[in-house]
């Protein structure tokens, strides 16, 4: 079984800055596509970035220009640096991984736990 585990949000002032991280681990799996989501109480989760395992990118319309996604295959690892943050983004940000099991031919979504961004003055 894998497990995501995120990590680098906390409190912000308008304008700065964050990176979070989250790292894969398990035994005999290989990770497709990772992204970040964030999701509000009672509303539905955002899809804010995607990369693939060739390192190609996807992001919400929200976020472009500001946010960005990267990731180290031999870490399993994705990150999001977040600049210029808003008040708006205050949200709980979701580590998310298309992981398939090394002797099979299908995937599974993961997620990890959730990580807090608070963006106030």
């Amino acid at each position: 079984q894998v497990q995501l585990v995120e990590s680098g949000g906390g409190l912000v002032q308008p304008g700065g800055s964050l990176r979070l991280s989250c790292t894969a681990s398990g035994r005999s799996f290989v990770v497709n596509t990772m992204g970040w989501y964030r999701q509000a109480p009672g509303k539905q989760r955002e899809r804010l970035a995607t990369i693939a395992s060739n390192s190609n990118t996807n992001y919400a319309d929200s976020v472009k220009g500001r946010f960005t996604i990267s990731r180290d295959n031999a870490k399993n690892t994705v990150n999001l640096q977040m600049n210029s943050l808003r008040p708006e983004d205050t949200d709980v940000y979701y580590c998310q991984a298309d992981v398939r099991p090394t002797r099979e031919n299908w995937a599974s979504a993961y997620w990890g736990q959730g990580i807090q961004v608070t963006v106030s003055s």
